[in-house]
């Protein structure tokens, strides 16, 4: 169905833009039909790249797969905002066109008594002498007879035909192309911004939390939380080196990685996952799934296996106590929803019971939404990502449809809920509104 729907949206966004870039822009001609041309190519590097990932394919069109769906996802956007104004100025200028002009009176035109030609009253003012003391007879004949002047070619008369739909067409194009240039640059100089973005270090995010329940000797303690890493073969290790250098700079107590580690397999993906061995922290580092550790065909344990070998425990629907200064929090890990359907999915009852009365709970789930079944169970503080914060806006007003909270820190059925941005991208390598992070929480009493 998400595959069916994808198509349907991509094939739609290209007809739409060939209507306003090419057939809006252009006449009939060997432009318009390499424009689209042009178009078709890059609609199958889309649809090449996408059923490449799917099956786990890298291929070298991939940056220009990706980079092209985020062009033209924002071509579509700014090309729709702009349709109200196009239709305004377009209404403007046909009213313009239409509104009756003054047309000048002709000038009279006499016939010749005396020789039964024509002639026309020219020269002196009227009532001058020279005018008024002409013979008829002496008025040079004039190769036009009487009756035979045409509207068409006195001037002030009404425009050739055809030129009204000349006029038409030159209004069609002027505004096709004024709004296809200010798409064009909006699109491509916002991508440009969204992938120096992207691919540049994250943002270092500081935030304190406070628990009412949290034990005084554990104020101060601190997790450095980052999510959706999401290695591939766009990222590099060069992606997993500076995450994993960023982070042991902040000197953290535990590092959470809460999820979309991975996009891809272990043969394929390991070596970019090898830095991950080099965390530092004082009382470790922790995993949980995310969806995308489930598209693998090996699903999620081989991953598990993976980071268990790079000093990195995973939490499968469990939880372990991190002591400090002589206190103790209990820090729990669920699966990810997507994990459902294979029957790997979140086992709240079996990470979160039984646990010390007054003790308090930080809970890694990877979405947002799992935090409803962590209130019923008495957590104080989740710690998620998932949403990207929404990756390229405006998708951040659609995630906010499904998920309670995009980013950030706010409160759900009585529980904190911590959501990072993430580090990495999910598709094209563009962020918009919402750059790459790595999360300090710092807890307080």
């Amino acid at each position: 169905m998400f595959v069916l729907i994808f198509a349907g949206g991509v094939l739609l966004a290209h007809y739409y833009l060939w209507r306003r870039l090419v057939r809006g822009t252009t006449g009939p001609g060997r432009v318009r039909a390499s424009l689209t041309l042009a178009l078709v190519l890059l609609l199958a590097v889309l649809m090449g790249t996408f059923i490449g990932s799917r099956l786990g394919l890298e291929s070298w069109i991939a940056w220009a797969g990706y980079v092209w769906l985020a062009v033209m996802f924002y071509l579509v956007i700014i090309l729709a905002v702009l349709e109200i104004p196009r239709a305004v100025v377009g209404a403007v200028l046909r009213r313009r066109a239409s509104a009756p002009q003054p047309v000048a009176a002709p000038e009279p035109v006499f016939a010749n008594e005396a020789g039964g030609g024509t002639a026309t009253l020219t020269g002196d003012p009227a009532g001058s002498p020279a005018a008024n003391s002409v013979p008829a007879g002496s008025v040079p004949a004039v190769s036009v007879p009487v009756g035979s002047v045409s509207v068409g070619s006195v001037p002030g008369g009404s425009a050739p035909a055809g030129s009204a739909a000349g006029g038409d067409m030159s209004r069609r194009l002027f505004l096709g192309r004024a709004t296809a240039a200010i798409a064009g640059v909006s699109a491509v100089g916002t991508v440009a911004y969204g992938m120096s973005s992207a691919l540049g270090d994250p943002v270092i995010e500081p935030v304190t939390v406070r628990l009412p329940k949290l034990d005084p000797r554990l104020n101060g303690l601190r997790f450095a939380v980052v999510s959706d890493i999401h290695l591939g073969p766009l990222t590099g290790i060069g992606h997993t080196q500076r995450i994993v250098r960023m982070i042991n700079g902040l000197e953290a107590d535990v590092v959470a990685i809460v999820g979309d580690l991975v996009d891809g397999s272990v043969a394929q993906l390991g070596s970019l996952a090898r830095p991950l061995k080099g965390l530092e922290s004082r009382y470790g580092a922790y995993f949980v799934t995310g969806n995308h550790e489930y598209f693998s065909p090996e699903g999620p344990e081989e991953w598990v296996e993976e980071l268990g070998e790079l000093g990195v425990r995973s939490l499968r629907n469990e939880r372990v106590e991190i002591a400090h200064q002589g206190a103790v929090l209990d820090l729990a890990g669920v699966n990810d929803v997507g994990g459902a359907s294979s029957g790997d999915g979140p086992d709240f009852a079996k990470a979160l019971g039984g646990r010390t009365d007054g003790r308090s709970t930080v809970l890694l789930a990877h979405q947002p939404i799992q935090v409803s079944e962590a209130a019923r169970h008495g957590v104080d503080l989740q710690l998620s990502g998932h949403t990207h914060g929404g990756q390229i806006a405006p998708f951040n007003l659609v995630v906010g449809l499904q998920q309670p909270v995009v980013s950030g820190l706010a409160t759900v059925d009585g529980v904190q809920v911590y959501v990072t941005r993430g580090a990495g991208f999910w598709g094209p390598p563009v962020r918009v509104g919402a750059p790459p992070e790595i999360s300090l929480v710092e807890l307080r009493s």
